[in-house]
Parts: C-alpha cells; sequence; structure tokens
C-alpha cells in the first residue's frame, strides 16, 4: 500500500463504515468556502467494488451467485489514487495554472466530489493524486446554493500597448481588484498604473473600476477577453483608451469551441445508500431595489448610435435582425419567434415593470423580464441596424448555466426556459395557495376540468398563461383492475413524434442450438403499439420456423440474459430503440425441463491491480440450449453440446478436409437415445450420422474450460479428463455454464459473429419524404394523442390496486390556448445513438382545425389557427444552422430572420424539412365561431379518420 499513514490496514467493511460517517459528518456542517477534491470515476468505482465484496451478488436469472463461487474474481484492493484520466495531456501554456482539466468532463461518468475530510482519509490510506482540490461557492437566485467551481473562470487577458497575451484560471466569486490584482503579477505591471476593461469582442466593452464587484456580478464568462491597458504616467491613457462607447453592434464571430463550464454539484453516491445532495442552506432570499430596474434605460433609440442609417416615417417596424454572438443562431431564431408574437410584443412595449414578480422564488426576481422586454423594444425600434443580444445572453447564461458559452444549443430547449421563466417573472400571484386536487369521483369531466383550471389560475396568472397554456385531459387504465383515473393537466406547447403512426421496425438477432446456422440479424416490421406476440410472430415467419420449434426472445445487458420476454401481453413500447435482443430457436420444451445458458469469458488484466493480475470478463452474446431434467449428462455430453453449437465458427482452417462435406453435426449420443419428438434440437443428421460426429470430433478434439454453476452455488469444472455425472438444477430459469475462451481456441474460432449484436433500431437516415407524400401534422398530433403504455419508468401508482402499475395513457386536448406552439420531434437521443429526423411535414398554414380533437364539446367555437411564426433547424446535429420564417401581421407578408440578415420570401417557401417549431394563433373572423358540426373543406381529408 502506498498510503502515508503507518496505522494498520482496515478491513473494506470498516473502511466503507468509516467513510460514511466522515461524509454524514461533512455534509451536516458544509458552507462557502469549503474545499472538495475531484476524484476519478474510474477509481472510486473500483474502491467500492472492493468494499461492498462482502455484500455484492451478481444476480443471473432469479438466482444469486457470489462472485467467488460463480467463478468470478474478487474484487481486490484498490492501487494509490489515479487521477490522471482528469488531466489534460496536453502541456498547459496557462499562467499561474498548474494541472489543467480536460474540458468536457461530467460529473459522475468521469469524476466525483469528496469532501475534504473524506479525501483526506481516503489518500492518507493509498496516496497518489494529482490533488485536485476546488471551493465550494454561492450560486443561485438568492445566492444561497453551494456548487463546487469545478472549473473556474478562463480569461483571455490582452496588454497594450504591448500586444503581449495571457490565460489565466480564476474564480468567478474573486473580485474585480483581484484579478486586476493578478493581471498585473502575470505580466510584472506597477497597479496604480494599470487599467483592466471587459473586452467583449475586441472591442471596449465597460471599464473594470469597482474594484469590490464579483467577476460574477460585472457578468465575466468563460474565455472571456479582458483587456489590461497601461496608462501613460501623466498624460491619461494610452492610445485607444478612453471610456468611450462601444459600438455593440459591430459583429465579431466568437470562436464556436468555446467551453460550456457550469458543473453544477450533484450528488456523491457512497455506499449503503450513502449521498450528499446540493447543499442549500436556509437563508434569507437577497431583496433587489425595484428601483435599479426602474431607472434602467428603455429608449428605444439605445441601440442607434454610430449608425449612419436613416429612419423614414412610415417603414414596417420589427424587421430588425440579431447578431451572431458565436453559435447563438438558435437564440436569435427563439427569440424573433417570440418577439414576433402579437401578444408579447404589444404587452412588452407597454409598461409591464408593474406586473414583475421580484420576490418569486421560482423565478428570477424579474431580471429575465426585464432583459427579454428590453430586447424587444430595441426590435421593434426604428431602424434596421443589427442588435446584439448580449446583454440578454448574458443573463441567460447567469440563470440557465447550461446554455453559457457558444456552443450550439436546442431553439426548443430555450424557448421552454423562456416561457417558464418569464411566467415566473411576471406570475400576477404574490403568495401561492396550497390546493389539494380532489378526485373525479365519477362527476362530468366538464366540471372537474374547470376545477383543476381554477385551481391551476389561482397559482399561476401571468401573461404566458393568458397566452400560450392550454389544457388537456390524461386518462390513465390500470391493466390490473381497470381503474380508471383522469386529470387535467395545463400544458405550454405540444410536442409531436414525426416515427411513423403505425409500424415499427425492429431488428432481433436469431440464434441456432444445433449448429447449422451463424448467428443472423432479422429486421421486422411490427406495429407499433402491438405486444410482444407481434413481435415473436413476426419473427418466425421471417425465420421460417419448422414444428416442434419455437423462438426464446430475450433481452441481453452486460454479456448475459437480463429477462426473457415471454409474456406475450408485454407491450413492444417497454423495448427501447437501443436495447439488445436476441432469439434462440430451440425445440419445444418437453416437462421437466430446462435450458444451460453459456456465457462467454475471456482473460484481460485486472485494472483495478497494481500487479496486473488476469480476470476472467465476460463477452459477447450468451448460448441457450434445451436439457431435460429427468437424465443425469456427464461433463463430456455437454462438452459435445457446446463444439456442436459452436461448429459455424469454426475457421475454414481449422476443418479437416472429411468434415467439409457435411456441414450440420449430430447430437452427442447419450442425449439422442432419450430424444422425443419435442427433445430434438440437432436432428438434421440421419443415415450419414456417425460419419459426422466422427468428422465433428476430428475438427474440434480439444476440451474447451467450462464451469458449471451448480444449485449448491458451486463452480463444477468440466475441464477436467474424469467423466463427471451432473445432475442439473431446476431451481431457477437457466442453468449457468461458462465458457472460458484460452488464447489458442480463440483461434481456432471466429468468435466476432457472437459480439456484435445489434440494436433494436440501427438508425439509417430514412429517404427523404417528397411533396407528393407528406406526413401530415394532424397524423402526428394522432400519434400523440393515441392510447399508450407508459414506459416501465413512468410506472404510475393505482389508488385501488394500492400498488405502482404501468398502465395506459391516453390525452385528449381540452382547453386550447391563444396561442399554440407545437414542437416537431426532430432530434432522438439514446443510450448510444443520436439522430435528426429530416421527415417532411406537411402543416397548414392557414385554417388548422383542431376542432375534432377537442375532447370539450360544450364549446361551441371553432378551433382554427394562423401560422405566424415557425423556427427552422437546417443541417445535422453535429453542426446546424437555426433560422427564423415570420409574418408581419401588418404587411400581411413572410420574411426569412437569418441572424442579422432578413428578406422577404413568398408563403410557399415557409414550408421545408427544416420546419422545428411551429407558431400558430387564433384566427379572428368568419369560420372561427361557427358551429362545432362545421366541417373545414380543406381538413376534411385529415379530420376524416378522427374518432
Amino acid at each position: 500500500m502506498e498510503g502515508s499513514g503507518s496505522a494498520p490496514e482496515l478491513s473494506p467493511e470498516e473502511e466503507r463504515i468509516l467513510i460514511r460517517d466522515i461524509t454524514i459528518a461533512a455534509e451536516a456542517v458544509t458552507k462557502e468556502g469549503d474545499i472538495f477534491y475531484l476524484l476519478s470515476q474510474r477509481w472510486w468505482q473500483c474502491w467500492l467494488d472492493y468494499v461492498n465484496q462482502d455484500m455484492t451478488a451478481t444476480s443471473i436469472n432469479g438466482s444469486s451467485h457470489h462472485h467467488e463461487t460463480a467463478g468470478l474474481s474478487t474484487p481486490k484492493r484498490p492501487s494509490a489514487v489515479d487521477n490522471s484520466d482528469l488531466i489534460s495531456d496536453v502541456t498547459s501554456e496557462l499562467s499561474n495554472v498548474e494541472i489543467e482539466l480536460h474540458d468536457t468532463l461530467v460529473e459522475g461518468r468521469d469524476y466525483i466530489l469528496l469532501p475534504q475530510p473524506v479525501w483526506e482519509k481516503l489518500h492518507g490510506w493509498y496516496g497518489g493524486g494529482p490533488i485536485l482540490p476546488r471551493k465550494a461557492i454561492n450560486t443561485g437566485l438568492s445566492q444561497t446554493e453551494l456548487a463546487i467551481e469545478v472549473y473556474p473562470l478562463r480569461l483571455q487577458l490582452h496588454l497594450m500597448p504591448k500586444g503581449e497575451r495571457a490565460v489565466i484560471r480564476i474564480s468567478k466569486k474573486d473580485t474585480v481588484g483581484e484579478l486586476h490584482k493578478k493581471a498585473c503579477e502575470v505580466f510584472d505591471l506597477v497597479m496604480d498604473q494599470v487599467s483592466i476593461w471587459d473586452y467583449y469582442g475586441q472591442q471596449k466593452h465597460a471599464l473594470m473600476d469597482n474594484m469590490e464587484k464579483t467577476l460574477d456580478d460585472a457578468n465575466i464568462q468563460m474565455d472571456q477577453d479582458i483587456l489590461v491597458e497601461v496608462l501613460r504616467v501623466g498624460n491619461g491613457t494610452a492610445d485607444g483608451g478612453g471610456q468611450s462607447s462601444v459600438q455593440e453592434n459591430g459583429y465579431t464571430e466568437k470562436d464556436s469551441n468555446s467551453m460550456v463550464v457550469e458543473h453544477s454539484r450533484s450528488s456523491l453516491s457512497v455506499a449503503d445508500g450513502l449521498s450528499i445532495n446540493n447543499y442549500v442552506s436556509r437563508s434569507c432570499s437577497s431583496e433587489f431595489s425595484q428601483s435599479q430596474y426602474l431607472a434602467s434605460p428603455s429608449s428605444d433609440l439605445d441601440n442607434l448610435h454610430g449608425s449612419n442609417s436613416i429612419t423614414t416615417r412610415g417603414a414596417p417596424l420589427g424587421l430588425t435582425g440579431l447578431l451572431n454572438l458565436g453559435n447563438t443562431c438558435f437564440m436569435n431564431s427563439a427569440i424573433q419567434c417570440l418577439v414576433h408574437t402579437p401578444e408579447f410584443a404589444r404587452y412588452f412595449r407597454e409598461d409591464y415593470h408593474q406586473e414583475i414578480n421580484w420576490k418569486n422564488p421560482l423565478g428570477m426576481v424579474g431580471e429575465l423580464a426585464l432583459a427579454f422586454g428590453e430586447l424587444l423594444r430595441k426590435l421593434w425600434a426604428p431602424g434596421r441596424t443589427p442588435v446584439s443580444p448580449r446583454p440578454f445572453k448574458t443573463k441567460l447564461a447567469r440563470f440557465a448555466p447550461q446554455f453559457s458559452g457558444y456552443n450550439q444549443h436546442d431553439s426548443q430547449e430555450l424557448l421552454a426556459f423562456l416561457l417558464d421563466g418569464l411566467h415566473e417573472d411576471l406570475n400576477r400571484v404574490k403568495h401561492r395557495p396550497y390546493i389539494k386536487s380532489k378526485d373525479a369521483d365519477g362527476r362530468p369531466d366538464e366540471e372537474v376540468a374547470d376545477e383543476y383550471w381554477a385551481n391551476h389560475i389561482a397559482r399561476n396568472d401571468s401573461i404566458i398563461v393568458d397566452v400560450c397554456q392550454g389544457q388537456y385531459k390524461s386518462t390513465l387504465v390500470c391493466p390490473v383492475c381497470e381503474k380508471v383515473s383522469v386529470t387535467f393537466d395545463p400544458f405550454m406547447y405540444l410536442s409531436l413524434p414525426l416515427q411513423s403512426a403505425s409500424a415499427r421496425t425492429m431488428t432481433v438477432t436469431v440464434f441456432t442450438s444445433d449448429g447449422t446456422a451463424l448467428p443472423t440479424p432479422c429486421t421486422v416490421s411490427v406495429p407499433k403499439q402491438g405486444r410482444c406476440k407481434d413481435l415473436i410472430q413476426a419473427l418466425n415467419n421471417a425465420c421460417s420456423l419448422k414444428n416442434g420449434e419455437k423462438l426464446l426472445l430475450a433481452q441481453i445487458r452486460g454479456h448475459l440474459i437480463h429477462q426473457f420476454l415471454e409474456d406475450p401481453s408485454l407491450h413492444l413500447s417497454a423495448i427501447k430503440d437501443d436495447d439488445r435482443l436476441a432469439a434462440y430457436k430451440v425445440p419445444k420444451l418437453a416437462k421437466n425441463s430446462t435450458y444451460l445458458q453459456f456465457v462467454h469469458r475471456r482473460e484481460e488484466v485486472d485494472p483495478g491491480n497494481s500487479r496486473s493480475s488476469i480476470i476472467w470478463k465476460p463477452f459477447a452474446t450468451p448460448l441457450i440450449v434445451p436439457i431435460s431434467l429427468d437424465k443425469v449428462v456427464t461433463s463430456a455430453d455437454i462438452q459435445q453440446i457446446v463444439h456442436t453449437m459452436l461448429t459455424p465458427l469454426l475457421k475454414f482452417e481449422e476443418l479437416q478436409p472429411s468434415s467439409l462435406s457435411n456441414s450440420i453435426m449430430a447430437a452427442p449420443s447419450q442425449v439422442q437415445e432419450h430424444k422425443s419428438d419435442s427433445e430434438i434440437y440437432m436432428d438434421s443428421a440421419e443415415s450419414d450420422h456417425k460419419d459426422q460426429e466422427q468428422n465433428f470430433k476430428t475438427a474440434a478434439t480439444s476440451k474447451l474450460h467450462l464451469h458449471l454453476v451448480n444449485e449448491n452455488n458451486e463452480c463444477i469444472d468440466l475441464s477436467t479428463g474424469e467423466e463427471k455425472a451432473i445432475r442439473v438444477s431446476s431451481s431457477s430459469a437457466t442453468v449457468l455454464v461458462f465458457i472460458n475462451w484460452s488464447k489458442r481456441d480463440l483461434k481456432k474460432y471466429d468468435t466476432h459473429y457472437l459480439e456484435n449484436l445489434p440494436e433494436v433500431l440501427k438508425y439509417a437516415p430514412a429517404p427523404k419524404r417528397t411533396r407528393g407524400e407528406p406526413l401530415s401534422l394532424y397524423a402526428c398530433l394522432d400519434a400523440f394523442l393515441r392510447e399508450e403504455p407508459l414506459v416501465p419508468e413512468d410506472m404510475w401508482y393505482c389508488p385501488r390496486c394500492k400498488e405502482q402499475r404501468q398502465a395506459s395513457k391516453k390525452l385528449d386536448l381540452w382547453r386550447l390556448p391563444e396561442v399554440l406552439v407545437i414542437h416537431l420531434k426532430r432530434f432522438s437521443f439514446s443510450r448510444s445513438t443520436k439522430h435528426k429526423l429530416e421527415t417532411f411535414v406537411n402543416f397548414p398554414i392557414h385554417d388548422l382545425d383542431l376542432t375534432n380533437y377537442v375532447a370539450n364539446k360544450n364549446s361551441s367555437q371553432r378551433q382554427i389557427y394562423e401560422l405566424y411564426a415557425l423556427s427552422n433547424h437546417y443541417g445535422s446535429m453535429a453542426s446546424g444552422h437555426y433560422t427564423a420564417h415570420i409574418k408581419l401581421l401588418d404587411e400581411n407578408r413572410w420574411y426569412n430572420f437569418d441572424d442579422s440578415h432578413i428578406s422577404p420570401i413568398n408563403e410557399d417557401d415557409v414550408k421545408s424539412a427544416a420546419a422545428y417549431v411551429l407558431f400558430y394563433r387564433r384566427a379572428k373572423g368568419e369560420g372561427a365561431s361557427a358551429s362545432n358540426g362545421a366541417q373545414s373543406c380543406a381538413n376534411q381529408n385529415y379530420n376524416s379518420s378522427r374518432r
């Protein structure tokens, strides 16, 4: 052991308990300024395995097999702490920084954070490093939530007039005075002769002369430029000095590779369920003076300095672009859609300050609403000079760190944040009452819906609610007791799926147990809302299953069978696109039979052991073979079964010439003696059975290293020379047999056929739809509202069964808002894949008729909507670009807003496969108040299939 302490080594259990107790004690007294330490997640996991080894068992098919008894290696004591995987390999050129972290570390995946007492104890036991301390700082709106500053600010210092540069790291909670001092130390300057400037876009933005102000309060962001200006003694500032106004509208493209830095403090998982949550003190929230906002500049002409443009009376307003600050097209697109929503434009151009909720703990103390309002006023001011959204982005980065930096983000996610944040800042309800919703208890839907909406308005009342919020009816049905539960919930926007509403493509790899064929991926089409029986039937047809055979469907995780999918009524929605499935072609079992599950393992170096010991680690896809429990089989029988199964994997040069004429090997003779019609799983050999068996033995004479786990969880070596009689247990779904592959055996067999198990959906870009075959917006809405089972992660508590249930859920629109925001779900994410759907959606520009989609039939008003704005996304997931199409209602004309560039477009050009977020406004005029029975001719073909 490399630890520095001389105390006797503790047992794993003693280490675990001591660390748990120290962590709990540290959690109780954590405060601002405390030091936390980064620790490699890889090393931490090795330590957890070590200290939990007495409690850990590997569960396979319902049976618990301890590491020792199941042939798995016992976790060993970790070597010295190794944080090298957190350190950047590039030689650091940063001043005053000894160690630089990788830019893309994620807490919980790459590292964890340990309180100082915990780190000191672990480091005392194990030693190692490097040591990576970080400070706890106050964050949040009231500056009372503790977070660990894993990535201090990285600032680019520009020395003028010499032109030298340097990069430093400094906490955002350090003051301007501390930055001033550090800058002088870096360049060896006299402090009294130096001024520092916020040098955004390499233009003087603001003189940083308030030495007590924190860098956080000064809105200094990661990778920002700071000008260090040397004053001329006795003669003012150097050339370029002075506090002249900065022309913010001068466009400078920011480096798109700037790093996103706000890593929040999540939780520290420790043994026995120990965790350290976000440290939040009970604090008094900071109160902000209202006068500072009321005195803020709000002139519509603030943005016109330095502009030579001539404003003419009667020129259309609202045709002002937004500068791209560097990958901020997602923000520009979303903002243009919001500021051109007529209700919002009118509201924020009037005096909205009186509605700001300054003390709402869920809001941003009015700052987000003020920043948005100021930006909207500039965009609606006379003149066409593009506006820089930097002040707004600075506020956005403060309240939503996920949008900080200059990486590309999702315009819909930003819209969701803005709508919710503006609502909280402008919520007219100052003191929210607690209201408990009542069960429907058979009451009319209209009564229950009105009650839910009244309760919602009692707590949420703002311009956002007035304009954008609607209500839908959610119906849940328990699959056991058929209890029906109805709730009415508010919504801000609708997220509609773009996948086919009727079919789903699934890929399953089919394995044989008789050695007749290689594993074969099989892709089938099944009903999207289908059940497991539909998938099995489709696979049966694709595989041409014989009489007496069946497919055993299994979900594979970690190179083991996670579960058999035997319930024919299981909803296919429970199977994710990134799951991996195997279908085993086996004979229908006779009575008193079970399966052998063969799990492959190979030798690998133990990464947690300093002596580089060898361990057996599972790999590839397990294999399944049926076996009778009525007869006692021998180790030789199991050896023969394995060799037969692996016959298709034998490399060509390993087969004897005599064996090449026969591709199918026979079953072991002992098993053949007792076969019945339901037990024949190697039935291809007929008259030449003995010759083929001899050829097989010639091709593969050496024994494989097999270990069977019996009913007592003991590992039995089946590789010895003696003929061991094995009685197979029926206590579990399968009997586990490990195949320990030696290097020699791996040379004889081509195991890659077992290793490449594809996902259920291996994404490939679908061919683009043409205008002749569009996916209608109505079809997307149908798919969104269709009844579906909840996924296992969203289990529902049934009040009648008193248990969690995977209930089926159905949505109905009940109350529609004045402005309907529709999000087309083009981006799809899974554990291993991410892609964009380029589907062309045919959405109506005029007369979007939702009358038949509204379950509330008491309203006589037709639900007709008109499109007035949409956010577009062009390109791929990795590199894309956002624009906005906006209809100026006063002109009745469409425009394309591409950052700072604005150009008129024809209405026919509005529709494209890039449409991402659609903004519809309730139609005003004829038809909007027609009777409920009236139908729109334009939408008749879409609505004919509605219920």
